[in-house]
């Protein structure tokens, strides 16, 4: 049975639906990381063995065995060693350092990557943001969220969920990241981002990684879109297409994970208000209140 040396340190985070840790380490007297993905069991949901899902349990281990983004434009993946064994699979990549990146340059850098991926394997996701609403559908949907001030806000969005996924499906389909946090773009190599976490890769509406990326960057909206406009090839997609793609995207994620934040808390004593300082719930709503000018933009769309 696989386990991690008792020598290696836990990074924060490193733990998700087939991860089973990620942790840093050293060999040969360099800093690497090391991360290991478990092969789905029979009784794990279907979703985690389907490669167009964002879920694909190996999808980072196939983008890095390939080297499809080692080279890429905008973005690039740091080499890394894949081991495969009966019960999943090792990655094994140099640590990557800090390159101070300006929220600017990670969104021109997500412009110039949304036309890389000529050549697209089935392992690629498909359909994030539609995925991504289908779990909270199976959840019920925004039902927290109805008992806040938003509720009216929410449930008129939640109404039109169907319409603004169609709409963002019939925009031009482009490469992205997928999880485009600055956490998981803050390496530098000249003029491009060098990238971690590659378990989401795949092809999407355009402007879905900027409206991601926005969340949680330092930088207002427009000065992204802007930054995402200059690296972006204008023959892809006009900045209409873009701002509806990266607008639809960051409301319908701040939402989602509002959502996720205040369920958590809800089933404990004292009313709901209460809970809304919580540190595990005040980032997601802090997140939510800044993107009201976007949500504006939606429901007067």
């Amino acid at each position: 049975m696989w386990e991690p040396e008792p020598d290696w340190h836990p990074l924060p985070g490193g733990t998700g639906t087939s991860t089973v840790g990620v942790w840093r380490a050293a060999l040969g007297g360099q800093p690497v990381v090391i991360k290991r993905l478990a092969r789905p069991a029979a009784y794990d949901p279907g979703e985690l063995s389907d490669p167009r899902h964002f879920a694909y349990w190996r999808r980072e281990a196939d983008v890095l065995a390939t080297g499809i983004v080692a080279g890429t434009e905008g973005l690039r993946a740091v080499p890394a060693a894949v081991d495969e064994d009966a019960d999943g699979i090792t990655l094994t990549r140099e640590w990557v350092e800090d390159g101070a990146n300006s929220g600017l340059f990670v969104a021109m850098s997500l412009g110039r990557f949304a036309g890389s991926l000529t050549v697209r394997p089935r392992f690629l996701s498909r359909d994030l943001l539609h995925d991504r609403i289908a779990r909270v559908e199976h959840r019920g949907g925004w039902t927290t969220l109805a008992r806040t001030a938003v509720a009216d806000v929410a449930d008129h969005l939640w109404r039109r969920r169907t319409t603004m996924l169609e709409r963002v499906a019939a925009l031009p389909q482009v490469a992205q990241h997928g999880d485009a946090t600055p956490a998981n773009l803050h390496g530098r190599d000249g003029d491009r981002v060098v990238a971690i976490d590659w378990a989401t890769l795949g092809v999407g509406h355009v402007g879905g990684d900027l409206g991601h990326f926005a969340l949680g960057a330092r930088e207002e909206f427009e000065p992204l879109l802007e930054a995402y406009l200059m690296g972006l090839d204008p023959a892809l997609a006009s900045p209409e297409e873009v701002a509806l793609g990266a607008r639809t995207t960051a409301v319908y994620t701040a939402l989602n994970r509002a959502e996720w934040a205040l369920e958590r808390v809800a089933g404990g004593e004292g009313a709901l208000a209460s809970k809304f300082r919580h540190p595990a719930v005040a980032p997601h709503l802090r997140t939510l209140q800044r993107q009201y000018p976007l949500v504006e933009a939606l429901l007067a769309d």
